[in-house]
């Protein structure tokens, strides 16, 4: 069977949600990045599925990636790695709770919360989200789709305007693969660095 039609297909949507892109948003969660970097705050991450995934890869590429070639590191907690914390949180209170009941009273003023879900609407992510906007903590969300209610929780919207969750989930890694690129030349003072 030939897939070249279906390929091109994707790659064409790929392309067409990259050029829909909010600069302004990236430029604007970029700084509020640094701002908790500089003030030595914590970052806290988290989503389900797909999404856990990213949160992960983007707790790697900033508390080793950048942090390796800086003084002050950065300190991100990614809150869906620890299995046994996961499991029990949601066994015995509910899945719902596994990221606001790890932010209680853990969650410091400065602290930044980035949330990951492609819909939006993760009852997780969001009881989160609501959690550290109570506290007055600024929120960066990471949606798909119309953006849920995320996007309008949210402090800073990256938004992958897409209805496919598997383009929103590319489109979200690129966020952190573009953020970590440009801080590697403005605080490590070094190109694409090679492995």
């Amino acid at each position: 069977m030939n897939y070249k039609n279906q390929i091109q297909d994707y790659i064409a949507l790929e392309m067409e949600t990259l050029k829909k892109l909010d600069v302004d948003s990236i430029d604007l969660a970029m700084n509020l990045l640094m701002k908790a970097y500089e003030n030595k705050k914590k970052i806290y991450i988290f989503g389900n599925g797909g999404s856990s995934a990213t949160a992960s890869h983007f707790q790697n590429d900033f508390n080793k990636g950048i942090s390796e070639y800086v003084d002050t590191k950065f300190n991100f907690t990614c809150l869906n790695d620890n299995v046994a914390t996961l499991m029990a949180i949601a066994n015995d209170i509910g899945f719902e709770e596994v990221f606001r009941f790890q932010l209680k009273n853990k969650l410091e003023e400065g602290d930044l919360v980035i949330a990951i879900s492609g819909s939006g609407n993760s009852k997780n992510v969001i009881l989160a989200v609501e959690y550290a906007k109570s506290l007055g903590n600024q929120v960066i969300g990471l949606t798909g789709y119309d953006g849920g209610k995320l996007k309008e929780l949210s402090d800073v919207s990256l938004h992958a305007d897409v209805m496919s969750m598997q383009v929103t989930e590319d489109i979200h890694m690129i966020f952190d693969h573009l953020i970590m690129s440009i801080f590697y030349k403005t605080l490590c003072d070094k190109e694409h660095l090679k492995r």
